[in-house]
């Protein structure tokens, strides 16, 4: 059966021998130079050329499989071998140069490397059974450990991608999904190796097709969002305007920082701008309502009418001015959402939310333009303020100064204000910093505890351990500063560490980037942050730099031209092209859905058909499941030389085909009951399951229209 001699057809041998040669190529190219990449290629093409051919023939063919693997070890060791010693070469440095020797040297390992671990395949796969399956966790492997980088969203990863795509001004998306087809196509091609190498063609135009359907599907749905821990609900689908959540803030347990790198949006600052404090705050929207048990999206009108909490098509502005806009600076950024998020965030105090052309549809979800007033307060101009609006109604005032019915807030707050000096004894910027001064002292920093199922977990956290995330040390200072009479809320967005920015234009924001924060009210001043920051922590919460994969996204969401573009195609064109592509692949989909109904429709008709009709529809439902496994009449040939010549693989066929032809014949189908109709069927795909590959009848599942070879 693995008999691959002379006489191997040239088509699968070289095919397969490219499919790994290419595999040794993708796995090189991040470990060598171009030279040594190319070499690694060239090694294993011939080798695996080689070995199809000698395995078979002496003295190859007297050797165990034993001997010849230890063969390709030692070839392997010389390789490395002389590979060092020509690096290590000062003579040859000196000739050559050091460039020029260290080509030489990665080009004499990589290509005794790759020729004697591909010829090692090769041989286990003619020798034993199973072999094969060694190869095709090779390609498999080669390709995964290539692309695994890309994980997470981190799109510039690996690098040799990232660079030669940024260069060139192209999304790193595109050349990952090509590699991803290539190797689809790969691991399909090795599976498909077969004596037939007339059906070769037929499955790549199928599997072509499958590929290309995955185009169709990106250029409709876009890129796919990459798997990620919320720990504070900020992505998901948009919420509509004024609804409320319904889980609890709380997800202690729930947090997983393996996955919280991933990427959620990019910032293009229009405006230059570096926060004093050193973090960017980015405002998505608050909890500013108790509902009885923890706070809340706001219900009541008129409350937290600083924010706007919906998408717009067109242009968004808050509900009130803000005040004192003379010490406010003016800060314009454009977002590219990489992922859904239930409401729009901009820089620290957003005013107004601007609907923009998306440059690029398949990588950004959504885009926007955020224009800010960010505040420019000193320390000054935040102390001798009064606490809350006094435009307020009572009602919206009592909504900011509710919390849970816990003496022992008060009686905290109370205390640690006993340290106050005098003259800022009646100062809520200064009781407030008293309050974030414990915390920062005291709290200490971790994703895990067990807060989240007391009845009030904030309670639980301030007067326990004091060991929790964000939304506990938020949720503490929020109570605390309401049971001494500030109106507080807790914000919610990402805060990114300024440094990050890395002197550019673009701030990625991460998953991990994600945030909330505790905020009071002054008079004359609006809502400002207060946010405590333990000094201990039990867990890591830093990140490397992406600063590629910063620029990379900044330049695709700073497309100035996109804006002309977008009226351009807006305006009548005098070829439709973008419409005809979409009209021709919902067409060529809707034809490949029908093909599988009609491919099922006929192998059911027999279960379901008339007794006088049952001998013709299971003989034709069993010429369909013959075709579908590349058993198909040829031209010309009888029905009964067919049936003859599939006798060794079904027998029972040959029965089905003379009983039909006497049912058909006028012999009448009295003599054929139904049950026996539908045995003989059944008999057929049991004897052709165990004789063919099971590759065959994976293909014989995928392939929609094998009725076409049905005759």
């Amino acid at each position: 059966m693995h008999k691959e001699s002379a006489l191997t057809p040239l088509l699968p041998s070289g095919l397969r021998a490219l499919i790994i040669a290419s595999s040794y190529w993708v796995l090189s190219i991040a470990l060598t130079s171009t030279s040594g990449s190319w070499a690694g290629f060239i090694g294993a093409l011939l080798a695996c050329l080689t070995v199809d051919q000698l395995i078979q023939r002496p003295p190859l063919r007297d050797l165990r499989l034993g001997i010849v693997a230890l063969l390709c070890v030692l070839g392997l060791a010389l390789g490395l071998g002389l590979a060092s010693l020509l690096t290590g070469s000062v003579g040859l440095a000196a000739v050559l140069g050091p460039l020029a020797t260290y080509e030489l040297g990665e080009v004499l390992q990589w290509f005794l490397f790759s020729a004697a671990t591909s010829a090692l395949l090769r041989a286990i796969a003619l020798r034993v059974g199973v072999g094969r399956v060694l190869e095709i966790l090779f390609v498999a492997t080669a390709f995964v450990i290539t692309l695994a980088a890309h994980r997470q969203g981190m799109i510039h990863r690996p690098f040799f991608i990232g660079d030669f795509a940024l260069v060139r001004g192209i999304d790193p998306g595109s050349i990952l999904m090509a590699l991803g087809c290539g190797a689809v196509l790969a691991l399909s091609g090795l599976l498909m190796m077969e004596g037939n190498q007339r059906r070769l063609p037929y499955h790549f135009t199928v599997l072509g097709l499958l590929c290309f359907s995955l185009l169709i599907y990106v250029q409709f749905f876009g890129l796919p969002t990459p798997q990620m821990t919320d720990s504070l609900g900020l992505t998901g689908a948009a919420r509509a305007e004024g609804s409320a959540p319904d889980d609890n803030p709380f997800r202690d347990g729930e947090n997983d920082t393996s996955d919280m790198q991933a990427p959620v949006a990019v910032v293009l600052f229009r405006d230059d701008y570096e926060p004093a404090g050193g973090s960017y705050y980015f405002r998505e929207s608050a909890y500013s309502q108790f509902n009885g048990s923890l706070l809340d999206y706001p219900t009541l009108p008129g409350l937290d009418a600083d924010l706007i909490d919906h998408f717009t098509a067109t242009r968004a502005e808050i509900a009130e001015p803000l005040p004192q806009p003379d010490k406010r600076q003016s800060v314009r950024i454009t977002v590219g959402l990489l992922a859904p998020h239930r409401t729009p965030f901009g820089l620290d105090t957003p005013v107004a939310y601007v609907n923009t052309p998306n440059p690029n549809n398949l990588r950004f979800k959504q885009t926007y333009d955020a224009i800010s007033l960010v505040p420019q307060f000193d320390f000054a101009d935040l102390t001798g303020r009064q606490a809350g609006d006094p435009d307020w109604t009572p009602e919206q005032r009592q909504a900011y100064l509710e919390l849970p019915d816990d003496p022992r807030y008060r009686e905290l707050a109370q205390s640690l204000l006993q340290e106050l000096r005098p003259e800022f004894a009646d100062d809520p910027y200064a009781k407030a910093l008293v309050i974030k001064d414990y915390l920062d002292r005291n709290g200490i920093y971790s994703l895990k505890n067990e807060h989240a199922y007391a009845e009030d977990p904030a309670a639980s956290f301030l007067f326990g351990d004091l060991t929790g995330y964000c939304m506990h040390f938020s949720f503490a200072a929020t109570y605390l500063y309401r049971s001494i009479g500030i109106p507080a809320r807790v914000g919610l967005g990402y805060s990114v560490p300024a440094s990050n920015r890395a002197g550019g234009s673009s701030l990625l924001i991460q998953a991990i980037n994600g945030h909330a924060w505790p905020e009071i009210y002054l008079d004359g001043i609006g809502w400002t942050i207060v946010d405590p920051a333990p000094s201990r922590t039990l867990v890591d919460m830093s990140v490397d730099p992406q600063n590629s994969l910063q620029q990379l996204l900044g330049d695709m969401l700073r497309d100035e031209a996109s804006f002309d573009e977008f009226i351009a195609s807006q305006q009548e064109a005098p070829f439709p092209l973008g419409l005809v592509v979409r009209i021709t692949g919902l067409a060529l989909l809707a034809l490949l859905l029908a093909a599988y109904a009609v491919k099922i429709q006929r192998l059911r008709a027999p279960l379901h058909a008339d007794p006088a009709q049952r001998y013709r529809l299971s003989y034709r439902a069993t010429l369909d499941t013959l075709a579908a496994l590349g058993l198909h009449r040829r031209h010309g040939e009888s029905r009964e030389a067919f049936a003859r010549r599939l006798l060794t693989l079904t027998p029972s066929f040959d029965t089905m085909t003379r009983a039909h032809l006497s049912s058909a014949l006028g012999h009448g189908p009295e003599a054929q009951s139904q049950p026996d109709w539908l045995a003989l069927q059944q008999r057929v795909r049991e004897e052709l399951r165990p004789r063919l590959p099971w590759w065959r009848h994976v293909l014989a599942v995928l392939n929609p229209v094998p009725w076409l070879k049905t005759h």
